[in-house]
């Protein structure tokens, strides 16, 4: 299978996200990703010319729902479960700092 990746490729994966990795981890990964990519190697080589493409396996269908007015929640509903509220609104922390 010619996709082999080096102990190298993996730990710049594996820094790419973010993952600390030990030596003996990057072997396991460096060969068991290898052989990932030599299974689509294997794949790509399938003649598949013959085929029909296929969008979907599942036959289409609406998954749209009839509207329904229902009645609106009223403002102490839509809060019971607020973890921090005030005058019926959500009352949240700030998420940006001081622009000041």
């Amino acid at each position: 299978m010619a996709s082999q990746l080096t102990n190298d490729d993996v730990q710049d994966i594996a820094e790419l996200a973010k993952l600390d990795l030990s030596p003996d981890e990057i072997t396991m990964y460096t060969e068991q990703l290898s052989q990932i990519l030599g299974y689509f190697t294997l794949l790509q080589e399938v003649d598949t010319s013959q085929i029909e493409l296929t969008d979907s396996i599942l036959p289409l269908r609406s998954v749209m729902r009839e509207d329904m007015v229902e009645m609106a929640l009223t403002p102490t509903t839509a809060i019971a479960n607020a973890a921090d509220a005030e005058a019926n609104q959500f009352k949240v922390s700030a998420v940006l700092g001081d622009e000041s």
